[in-house]
């Protein structure tokens, strides 16, 4: 390693949190009610608020119109189960060692916001699409282990370990084409939901957002007068994408495709109204801190339809542009997040972790002290802060296919490397070319070289994180 890269690793360390030493301590009163939802697959384009006028997202607009919406909000992966793991951590997903989707599961020794709220005595609850690990003791599989969310905090547990189809997830719909699950059939062999450690066989018919909150108010209501902690996290709108047909009547005028895709974000949205109201109808609104995004830009084939939008910006699932990792995104906070707040500074999933730590007076003791890449958002919410004060990192790979993709975003220049076999190098000025089209690695050569020995410092890092350096043995 040259001295130059010794030099910028050492600063990324301090930067990022090595050496800190912090201890917990009681959790003010003033705490709110944390509920982390998340749809899948949904693109920054795809929800009213961000200036979508065919998909009909009322309760999604009315809670950006009611809090913060984020016009700048980055999954900290352009695929499923490496954000996944960095909204619990407030880690990078190349720190995790969680690479891409079903390489891994999440490490027990990863403290996440579920196990640090319990220290706090929040009651905790995860419902949905799992991901970043297997969540049935017997599945089998060549890639990824057996790491269910009741391993890292959750009480309440109502998950699937991926994906299923978002109208009657137990059954593999019509017109879906794979070797493994036959239209009519079970969808994995059926029963993909465990809820709290048996295999859930009951109201699994029709909208799936709907499955999954029937799960989540009841955790709610349970929990109305003490804190507690929920993830939400939809597997709607990512493939099999169907809807149910009252679902798609308000989009008779477009084709088959567009019917379930629209639909089923709408039966989403639905739910997710459903939440907003039973927080008011049991007076806690104001008690209770609501966030929401995509866990990544719109999926390839949908995207490529032309069905999927990502907005203006370039690229889409799997994609270090832009359109991979930039989502919709928005929070409410009746009485703290001013109504109409906008803000265009970069934020991310890696900024949960230490927003909620900061709101809960957390923090970690001297045998637990790690890099947190995250920032705490309440200053950006307010307006206090006008740019972000750390660099953004962000990976996909799968090298046995040739993917090494990864990118580093510090001020308002990106520097990247397609996700691809043989993958170019590209340089962006973001504040000048959000869409990227202007590459400045020849014409910029010193800021290439800059930035590229940023993005080795940064990798470095996490690699050493990924090799045990943040835990104790």
């Amino acid at each position: 390693m040259s001295k130059t890269i010794f030099h910028l690793l050492a600063v990324t360390c301090l930067s990022i949190g090595f050496g800190s030493v912090l201890v917990a301590a009681e959790r003010p009163a003033s705490a709110p009610n944390i509920i982390l939802v998340m749809s899948d697959d949904q693109g920054w384009g795809d929800v009213g608020f961000n200036g979508n006028e065919d998909i009909i997202t009322p309760n999604l607009d009315a809670m950006a119109g009611n809090g913060v919406r984020f016009d700048r909000f980055y999954a900290a992966a352009p695929l499923c189960s490496p954000t996944r793991g960095s909204c619990l951590t407030g880690r990078f997903p190349f720190r995790l060692g969680i690479l891409a989707a079903h390489t891994s599961g999440l490490r027990v020794g990863e403290i996440t916001l579920a196990e640090m709220l319990k220290k706090q005595k929040y009651e905790t609850g995860f419902f949905g699409k799992w991901h970043i690990g297997w969540v049935k003791p017997d599945e089998l599989s060549t890639r990824g282990h057996y790491s269910p969310p009741s391993h890292h905090g959750f009480d309440e547990v109502f998950a699937t370990t991926s994906a299923v189809p978002t109208w009657d997830p137990a059954v593999t719909p019509e017109g879906w084409d794979s070797k493994s699950n036959k239209p009519g059939e079970p969808w994995k062999g059926g029963f993909p939901y465990m809820h709290n450690g048996q295999e859930a066989k009951e109201n699994l018919n029709g909208d799936d957002s709907r499955v999954i909150m029937d799960r989540v108010i009841p955790f709610v209501e349970q929990n109305k007068n003490q804190r507690f902690f929920a993830a939400v996290w939809f597997h709607t709108p990512h493939e099999p994408v169907v809807a149910g047909e009252e679902y798609k009547k308000p989009y008779a005028k477009f084709g088959q495709l567009r019917q379930n895709y629209y639909g089923c974000i709408t039966a989403m949205d639905e739910q997710i109204g459903r939440l907003r109201d039973k927080l008011r109808e049991l007076g806690v609104e104001k008690e209770t801190l609501v966030f929401f995004c995509s866990d990544n830009g719109p999926g390839d084939k949908l995207a490529n339809k032309g069905v999927a939008s990502a907005g203006p910006f370039k690229g889409h699932k799997h994609h270090m542009y832009e359109g991979g990792v930039l989502v919709p995104a928005c929070a409410e906070w009746p009485g703290v997040i001013e109504s109409g707040s906008v803000t265009d500074v970069r934020c991310s999933t890696i900024d949960y972790f230490p927003t909620i730590a900061k709101l809960v007076d957390y923090s970690f003791s001297g045998s637990q002290q790690r890099p947190i890449d995250g920032v705490d958002l309440m200053p950006i919410i307010r307006g206090d802060s006008k740019q972000r004060d750390k660099d953004m990192f962000f990976g996909f790979r799968r090298l046995h296919d040739g993917v090494d993709g990864k990118s580093i975003i510090s001020g308002n220049f990106k520097l990247m490397k397609e996700a691809k076999k043989n993958g170019q190098m590209r340089l962006y000025d973001l504040s000048s070319d959000p869409y990227e089209h202007s590459d400045l690695s020849e014409s910029q050569p010193k800021l290439f070289e800059m930035m590229s020995q940023k993005l080795e410092a940064m990798e470095t890092s996490c690699l050493l994180s990924r090799d045990g350096a943040d835990y104790s043995y």
